[in-house]
């Protein structure tokens, strides 16, 4: 790997530090003092002090709240925020509190609707100035992927980088993004990780690694030998049912070296139970004890009769496969020392599973070797370097002026597509003065070249989005094909969409449209719903607990990667068909398999599981029962849980942000966090009855509240209940009864979950302006303001039509200013 000089080096750390330090001081520049009308009126501030001072006067004032605290500076962020949620309070009745202070309504829109104005007018000219969006940076993901498909490289790149700050869930609002010199180090470990696997993708020879295994060669266990491989057993390769970790490790499938690899399995169930089959995990690793962690790889429901399974998975070198029985409510057979010797399970009537044949091979599907080296290296000429076993440039047909000549047009060319818009020549010259140099010091063509594009990936025009606008804030094509792109693909434009933004197509009537039906079918833009609710719906967060095997018997691997999937296509058919948004909460269907059917406990007089195999399949259900929406989908309720037990506040807090977009603000300082019992409440719901009692946490309760305690038919787990389970020593025991029933913010009662849900699935206009505000942050990286609010409502207002189909609130998003200005 070729090393550049530490000066070299320095300057380029600067570059991408100086805008990084730009960005991150837009926030405090973006308000000048000589801004006209940034001071709250006079009137608005008497308000307060009328009606609010009785509650809130100094430090100690109730919810922590001072009015003698509040500046009327709008300049100043917190300022701006304290204004709105005293505006939103107001306009919503929650403050005076109605039980202290009876504000007539026409008083009220005297404060609310000049505030209004002010803030919204104060907003627009803000963002017409500095851009509703300001500097952002690529994700680790984003990141990934660009380099990915830039390079025509597979590694999952973002592993090489530290975890991401989250905020509000999504991990590429420009205003949580830092860079510190850990980040910047990190950056140029990825770039050169990056460029050394296209390089050698590009000049060595392409691997053919490939097996395809029968039985024999499948299984490890001769007669005598005790290990955790698969046995022979009347002619195939057999692991039992059983708890040992690794236990179905093949040691025959180690990798040679990292990359993607496509499987085919055969295999069938052996000694099942009656109702069902034995379903199995596939996973890979190393499969030792040095190094535990497993990765999945998928799962099927192994029968009678043989079936074939394909997979395709990233596998580091020395992995290996691991294939057994994953179902946690089957009979385990028990082994001695760790090692299960041959026949030990046989005897034993535990299922099995039966492996009829196993192949793999090395695959390519981000660009074969071709496609790569024409990226690279475009149509230089090249010659194949016996005594390295690699291509190389022939400079032999090039004089002086051709290779320096050649170095800047390839330099070029790729700066131009990493950039996602035509390189401007003052931003490149030093880059390719870098490459020249290199050469002439005696560098090979290729090292020069390398270097030149190490450069451009340090480069802040690679690492940030550059979103360049007019006069009026209108996004130019490029800026708008970068912006949809990583919105639907987390990553650069394709070859498609960058000749439509070089040809200044994006903007003419229906283009924007036909660029989306055609990315979200592209193999990036499949996966669009995936990384949209991992962020919007937490569902990235599902490892981040382990339920106790003891109160979650049932509960295994097979479950939880059901459950996503049933999310996934719930979403996919919502998009697909331009479901109704009614039916994200209202629906009478969802997707599932015959493992996950099992898990819930449904019946066929709830639903029609009857048919159902380890395939996701649209099933409807009884509207009477609680399954069907997203509020009963296992993922949600395991991720909005707290590990073993449920939480009416995390989960109220949760579907009032995430699906009724109820902002929910932190508690005040002063205020403690609901404890354990310890004052004498039975129940949850006595002691959270405790703390309403304090008028500052009565305003934001009354919206947890409701959705909080009308999930508490759901375990932790995602499975119905109607006890509570008290654990009692080592062992679980029913507890008291569950009661559901609430009362909504407008006065709207229910009695159980299903009153809940019919509830807030007619609140379509709510749901959709949700969904709608939620797109926009993923898209443009920039959470709602108050001056975003009424463009939302235009976007809801012109998808009523289509009852605020799914699909269609996407295509206004993205027709929407919103999208489409800085």
């Amino acid at each position: 790997m070729l090393s550049i000089s530490p000066f070299r080096l320095a300057a380029s750390f600067a570059w991408i530090a100086c805008l990084a330090f730009a960005a991150a001081s837009n926030a405090d520049a973006a308000n000048p003092a000589s801004q006209n009308n940034r001071d709250v009126a006079d009137d608005a501030v008497d308000f307060l002090q009328e009606q609010c001072i009785d509650c809130h006067d100094g430090s100690s004032g109730e919810g922590g709240f001072d009015i003698h605290a509040v500046s009327t500076d709008l300049s100043r962020p917190s300022a701006m925020d304290q204004w709105v949620s005293i505006h939103d309070r107001v306009q919503y009745g929650e403050m005076p509190p109605p039980e202290d202070i009876e504000l007539d309504p026409q008083t009220a829109r005297r404060f609310t609707e000049p505030l209004r104005h002010q803030l919204r007018t104060y907003q627009l000219n803000q963002q017409r100035r500095d851009g509703r969006v300001r500097g952002r940076r690529l994700s680790n993901e984003q990141l990934s992927r660009t380099l990915q498909d830039l390079l025509k490289v597979e590694l999952p790149l973002e592993d090489l980088m530290p975890p991401e700050q989250r905020v509000g869930g999504y991990v590429h609002l420009a205003s949580a993004q830092s860079m510190s010199h850990f980040q910047l180090n990190t950056h140029l470990k990825v770039v050169d990780a990056a460029l050394d696997a296209a390089f050698d993708k590009a000049m060595k020879p392409a691997s053919d690694w490939a097996i395809d295994m029968a039985p024999k060669k499948i299984a490890n266990k001769p007669r005598g030998r005790r290990n955790r491989d698969p046995e022979m057993r009347e002619g195939l390769a057999v692991i039992w049912s059983s708890g040992m970790i690794f236990y179905g490790r093949i040691s025959s499938t180690r990798v040679p070296e990292d990359g993607w690899y496509e499987i085919t399995l055969t295999a069938s169930g052996l000694k099942p139970p009656k109702d069902h089959g034995v379903w199995c995990s596939v996973r890979s690793g190393e499969c030792n004890s040095g190094a535990p962690l497993l990765s999945w790889i998928g799962s099927f429901e192994a029968k009678a009769e043989p079936q074939t399974m394909t997979y395709q998975a990233w596998l580091p070198k020395g992995h290996m496969l691991e294939v057994r029985p994953a179902d946690r409510t089957l009979k385990q057979g028990r082994f001695q020392g760790g090692q299960v010797g041959f026949g030990e399970g046989e005897d034993q009537d535990i299922p099995g599973v039966a492996m009829h044949s196993l192949a793999m091979k090395r695959i390519y599907p981000g660009g074969d070797r071709k496609e790569s080296r024409e990226r690279l290296l475009g149509k230089l000429p090249l010659r194949y370097n016996r005594e390295l076993n690699q291509s190389e440039v022939n400079v032999d047909k090039f004089n002086e002026k051709r290779d320096r000549n050649e170095l800047r047009a390839a330099i070029v060319r790729f700066a131009d597509l990493a950039f996602r818009r035509p390189a401007d020549a003052s931003t490149i010259e030093s880059i390719l003065q870098l490459a020249e140099d290199e050469r002439q010091s005696g560098a090979t063509f290729i090292d020069a070249l390398r270097a030149g594009y190490r450069a451009v990936l340090c480069s802040p025009r690679f690492l940030y989005l550059t979103e360049f606008s007019d006069d009026s804030g209108r996004l130019d094509d490029w800026a708008i094909a970068s912006r949809l792109s990583y919105f639907l693909t987390g990553s650069m434009p394709d070859e498609v969409l960058r000749t439509a933004a070089d040809e200044g197509l994006l903007r003419h009537d229906g283009e924007l449209q036909r660029q989306t039906d055609r990315l979200l079918k592209t193999r990036r833009g499949q996966h669009f719903l995936v990384d949209f609710s991992d962020q919007w719906l937490d569902l990235e967060d599902i490892d981040f607990t382990e339920p106790d095997r003891r109160l979650f018997r049932d509960f295994d691997p097979t479950v939880q990667a059901a459950m996503l999937s049933e999310t996934h296509h719930f979403l996919q058919r919502l998009m697909d068909e331009d479901r109704p948004v009614r039916e994200l909460v209202g629906a009478d269907y969802t997707y599932l398999n015959s493992r996950l059917a099992r898990y819930y406990g449904l019946t066929e007089s709830e639903a029609d599981v009857a048919n159902l195999d380890d395939q996701m399949k649209l099933v409807r259900v009884d509207p009477a029962t609680p399954r069907g929406g997203l509020l009963t989908h296992g993922s949600i309720l395991k991720v909005t849980a707290a590990g073993n037990d449920t939480s009416p506040v995390l989960r109220g807090i949760w579907v009032s942000e995430r699906i009724l977009g109820v902002e929910i603000p932190a508690p005040p300082e002063n205020v403690p966090a609901v404890e354990p019992d310890i004052r004498g409440a039975k129940t949850i719901r006595e002691l959270l009855a405790k703390h309403q009692a304090d008028s500052s946490c009565a305003a934001c309760h009354q919206n947890i509240d409701p959705p909080g305690f009308a999930l508490e038919n759901f375990d932790a787990g995602g499975r119905w209940r109607d006890r509570y389970m008290q654990k009692r020593g080592n062992a679980y025991k029913p507890g008291a009864d569950v009661d559901p029933s609430f009362e909504m913010p407008d006065g709207a009662a229910f009695d159980s979950f299903v009153a809940f849900r019919d509830l807030i699935a007619e609140r379509d206009g709510r749901l959709a302006a949700n969904v709608a505000s939620h797109l926009v942050t993923y898209a443009t990286g920039q959470t709602i303001q108050f001056a975003d609010r009424d463009r939302v409502e235009t976007i809801v207002a012109n998808t009523k039509v289509n009852k605020h189909g799914f699909r269609s609130l996407l295509d206004e998003v993205i027709q929407s200013d919103l999208f489409l200005s800085k």
